[in-house]
């Protein structure tokens, strides 16, 4: 019975060698992947609630009529601002631009008129301008 073994020598380093590189080809073949595929929708913040463009709604103050300017993009409101505010108004009101612009970055980050933060300056002027903006968006909503 004399059987024959056979000896198989195998060098580590060409072990560790082989190792890294199938790591580094299944790591760029993922990069590949991720890089030519079409995107997914990440949220559905994306779907078109809005109509594109800009409009507007009138906030009354005094004998003064204020045009409020809403503009949006499909999914976004980008600008809000006063469209035909004069120096009289503003120095009639003081307020109602510092207000818009706190309204304004709020809205911004949240995307939504929900939860805002009114100034304790001005809550009646924040109250007015917001029931402005919401009118506008209004008008801006796609009907589905």
């Amino acid at each position: 019975m004399s059987s024959r073994t056979k000896i198989i020598v195998l060098h580590m380093k060409e072990i560790i060698y082989t190792a890294v590189f199938a790591v580094l080809g299944i790591v760029l073949i993922l990069l590949l992947l991720f890089m030519f595929l079409p995107e997914r929708e990440k949220h559905t913040d994306k779907e078109a609630k809005y109509t594109p463009g800009s409009y507007t709604s009138t906030v009354t103050l005094g004998s003064n009529a204020l045009e409020v300017e809403v503009s949006v993009d499909e999914s976004r409101i980008h600008s809000i601002r006063f469209s035909n505010l004069n120096e009289s108004v503003s120095a009639m009101y003081p307020l109602i631009q510092p207000t818009m612009e706190e309204l304004a970055e709020q809205i911004y980050a949240k995307q939504s008129l929900e939860n805002l933060e009114y100034s304790s300056d001005s809550p009646y002027t924040a109250q007015i301008i917001t029931d402005a903006i919401r009118e506008a968006l209004k008008k801006a909503e796609t009907t589905k």
